[in-house]
């Protein structure tokens, strides 16, 4: 008797996200195929088992004579294919339909063969065809389980007429019969009903991660349509930003204003905010990758997160802010302005919340930069805790709001980092975690 099941997704592996290519869809299939190998060498230990079990009580509990070299000789064989399969996992080659084909054809073939040394059709045992088609079926491609249905009825029309009649004239041959059919029953039920539960669940999985690509998919078109909105509209406002400022500098040099001032005091500020605000234009076409004329900016974290700290304490003037750059050994980077403002919104929520005090602290976590921001303000409302990261999900009740967070889940995520917040017992607290290889490595490709 050879039992064997495997976990599947109908024989087809999850689709790839529509943003990879085809080695992401060949890599999903050699994943699918890895765990059903793997669950297939699992279920061939219990078939080795439930062999010698089946085998010592017909033997010696019924008395019934078995063949025992030969049949050890089947389970042996199973052993050294389930090594052979583990060795096979190991290795870096992928796993195909052939292959599992393969290894079902192998377990056939095990089975007809017990079933030779054993009564032949006349084992009860030997409805176990129907349930190794019904995994091929939910296992292999289509051709692949035509192939497993010939073979599997070819073994049983041979074992009609080709087998080893075991001696039941003093057993209570048809009695014993009947129960062997019942355990046989019992056994393909249970098995098809576990089988059936894997698939389901393997189900779910599959449309819960294409919900995921799907949401992914939306918010990627969202983020791209507010980056041509954020990059046309830098480009807009390049032009009367600098018509201003020439204004206002021809302002600074006439008579009246250097005559009063007050008025020349309120002309320096004015140009100075239209400096500042011609510098976040720049900004915003860094990002987008249109700025031209900007050399890299070679740094490392600890300094990268010292600046952008002092720029943001500088640039908005908390009441207290408390920092804890705690990240060592350091690591070299590239100045990423993407990053910088990602950080940036984070602080400014975390500073509208509470304009008393906002702490900071940056650590070094194995390979990870872990960027905590606490604030002692009224926390995040259970809403926006379990929509976290979700467009316009805001307790400001305003249009638009709620985009920065969501902005900040996007970046971090392409960086392949995370996003967690908590409620604490005063205030919140938003943790960052990034791979240091994506800030790194990223920088190399950016130099």
């Amino acid at each position: 008797m050879n039992i064997s099941i495997a976990r599947l997704h109908h024989g087809k592996p999850f689709p790839a996200t529509p943003l990879a290519g085809h080695g992401s869809a060949a890599s999903n299939a050699d994943v699918t195929n890895r765990k059903n190998l793997l669950l297939l060498i699992h279920l061939r230990w219990l078939a080795v088992a439930g062999q010698v079990l089946t085998i010592l009580v017909t033997q010696y509990w019924f008395a019934i004579p078995l063949p025992l070299t030969e049949m050890a000789g089947v389970v042996l064989f199973l052993v050294a294919l389930n090594i052979f399969s583990l060795l096979a996992l190991r290795g870096n080659r992928r796993i195909s339909n052939a292959q599992l084909f393969v290894a079902l054809i192998f377990d056939m073939a095990a089975l007809t063969t017990q079933l030779y040394l054993s009564g032949g059709a006349s084992n009860p045992f030997v409805s176990l065809y129907l349930l190794q088609i019904t995994l091929g079926a939910a296992l292999l491609a289509p051709w692949s389980t035509w192939i497993l249905v010939v073979a599997a009825s070819a073994c049983f029309v041979f074992l009609i007429f080709v087998f080893q009649p075991i001696a039941l004239s003093h057993h209570g041959g048809s009695d014993l019969h009947l129960r062997g059919m019942f355990i046989c029953f019992v056994l393909a039920a249970g098995l098809i009903v576990i089988f059936m539960t894997r698939i389901n669940r393997n189900l779910r999985e599959r449309d819960a991660y294409l919900a995921d690509l799907r949401q992914r998919s939306a918010e990627e078109d969202h983020i791209v349509r507010m980056g041509l909105l954020a990059s046309g509209a830098a480009h807009e406002l390049g032009t009367p930003l600098s018509t201003i400022s020439v204004i206002l500098s021809d302002w600074r040099q006439t008579q009246g204003v250097k005559r009063n001032r007050e008025l020349s005091e309120d002309v320096a500020e004015m140009q100075a905010q239209i400096e500042r605000c011609k510098s976040i234009v720049t900004g915003i076409l860094m990002s987008s990758g249109q700025a031209r004329g900007e050399g890299t900016i070679r740094t490392t974290i600890r300094h990268f997160l010292d600046d952008l700290v002092q720029e943001w304490r500088v640039s908005r003037q908390p009441s207290r802010l408390d920092f804890s750059n705690g990240f060592e050994p350091d690591e070299p980077i590239v100045s990423d302005t993407a990053l910088r403002q990602v950080i940036f919104n984070v602080l400014d929520n975390a500073l509208e919340a509470s304009h008393d005090w906002v702490g900071i602290a940056a650590e070094r976590q194995d390979e990870k930069l872990v960027f905590t921001v606490e604030d002692r303000g009224p926390g995040f409302d259970k809403d926006i805790l379990a929509g976290l990261g979700q467009p316009y999900m805001s307790s400001k009740g305003r249009a638009g709001g709620g985009l920065g967070l969501f902005l900040v889940f996007n970046v971090v995520r392409k960086l392949g980092g995370d996003v967690s917040a908590r409620n604490m017992g005063e205030g919140a607290c938003v943790t960052l975690s990034l791979p240091l290889a994506a800030l790194t490595d990223g920088g190399d490709r950016r130099a």
